[in-house]
């Protein structure tokens, strides 16, 4: 009996690790960009953004920029995504975009690395609500970089000149190609697009590696 037990054992551990395989490494052709999200709607009454018409806004310091262009486009994909068209000569809004983005050194977990840091770790010592004296250990030299990006959209109306719509995104990771990342935190200053929530919010989005 315990000769016929052994191989369905066998068979049932081998299935266990081909299935844990198998999810790892779905897990790993994905990346999850996690953005702070804060949009704030001040719509007036009778006026409905769902499926407005815009055009474009530069600021004199963007229109001889050419990244200015590829945002824009990486915008209004992702305002056709959430029902805006783009129509210059009928547009009823006028759509400014921002954005930036900074490099830095990391820690182990992300965070920028404050003076003091050394190849063996970091001494910092301060005050505020808490006296507090930290020594970390372990982080590699040279340390890792990181890169904070932001995004913005401000959405005017023609008529009035108010802003009816603005929202920002920004995430801070690990990852050097900035084209895609910024296309989706486009996307993520646009979700609950035109109801958002009150108040700072995370939205992820899943992103082939």
């Amino acid at each position: 009996m315990h000769k016929e037990i052994q191989p369905i054992s066998r068979r049932i551990h081998v299935a266990v690790a081909a299935l844990a395989l198998a999810l790892l490494s779905g897990c790993a052709s994905m990346r999850l960009v996690d953005s702070d999200v804060v949009s704030v709607a001040a719509v007036p009454p009778g006026m409905n953004l769902q499926g407005a018409k815009y055009r474009f806004e530069r600021l004199p310091s963007q229109v001889h920029n050419p990244e200015a262009g590829v945002a824009e486009q990486q915008a209004q994909a992702a305002m056709t995504a959430v029902g805006l068209v783009r129509d210059d000569a009928g547009a009823s809004l006028s759509v400014m975009v921002g954005f930036n983005g900074t490099q830095y050194p990391a820690d182990p977990w992300g965070r920028p690395i404050a003076p003091g840091w050394t190849p063996q770790g970091s001494i910092s010592i301060g005050s505020g609500f808490g006296s507090h004296i930290g020594l970390g250990m372990g982080m590699r030299f040279p340390p890792p970089t990181h890169y904070r990006r932001e995004v913005s959209l401000i959405m005017r109306d023609l008529k009035s000149g108010q802003v009816v719509y603005e929202t920002r995104a920004n995430h801070a990771g690990p990852w050097i190609d900035s084209v895609p990342i910024f296309a989706t935190l486009f996307q993520a200053a646009l979700a609950n697009f035109p109801n958002p929530p009150a108040g700072p919010r995370r939205v992820n989005i899943e992103l082939p590696r």
